[in-house]
């Protein structure tokens, strides 16, 4: 039987580790993803999406809430991302079609100090690799947007494939920017090792 990753368990990389969310940590994402009106972070994680509105406690319940969506045979869907013991981001999936055994990834690194430093790929290689392991998957799927080249190229460094170009489909400070949707499958993320 699967299990998920207990809170004392962590998948360590060379800079990162990768670590499950205990009650502690709600406070300092909260402060990380919610840090203003318009965090910096935000500018590139699918901007014209608004950021859900949360206080702290209707953060907490929220985070509370998708742990309870867990089938129990299922991994945890979002972790922590540190580095040398400091919260940087997280690491998240999503089914995208659970009987075809195709899940999404995506990654939230909420402070900049940490971005083009390589932190957001090493903790993507890291969880896509667990995911792999621990699931029966055919595929792993990201999704962006054309103007964010840093995670096209997060994607490439993996070995995913552009498999879609949604064109003039999102709209950002008044121009349009394609969908970009990349993958990779477990015959191709196997051969990688």
């Amino acid at each position: 039987m699967l299990q998920r990753l207990k809170s004392d368990e962590q998948l360590k990389g060379q800079r990162v580790t990768l670590r499950a969310i205990t009650e502690k940590d709600i406070p300092v994402l909260y402060q990380l993803i919610y840090n203003g009106d318009q965090p910096e972070w935000k500018k590139w994680d699918a901007p014209y999406y608004p950021l859900e509105p949360h206080t702290l406690e209707s953060y907490r319940s929220h985070e509370k809430a998708r742990i309870n969506r867990l089938g129990p045979n299922e991994p945890d869907s979002r972790l922590i991302i540190e580095v040398d013991g400091k919260t940087i981001g997280t690491v998240t999936y999503y089914w995208e079609h659970k009987a075809s055994l195709w899940l999404e990834v995506g990654i939230g690194i909420y402070d900049p100090d940490y971005w083009n430093g390589g932190y957001g790929s090493e903790a993507l290689e890291l969880w896509v690799d667990y995911l792999f392991r621990t699931l029966p998957l055919a595929r792993v799927g990201l999704t962006t947007w054309s103007k964010n080249e840093r995670m096209m190229r997060v994607g490439e460094k993996l070995g995913m494939k552009v498999e879609g170009r949604l064109r003039k489909c999102r709209i950002y400070e008044g121009r349009f920017y394609d969908s970009i949707r990349m993958g990779i499958l477990r015959e191709e993320w196997m051969k990688r090792a």
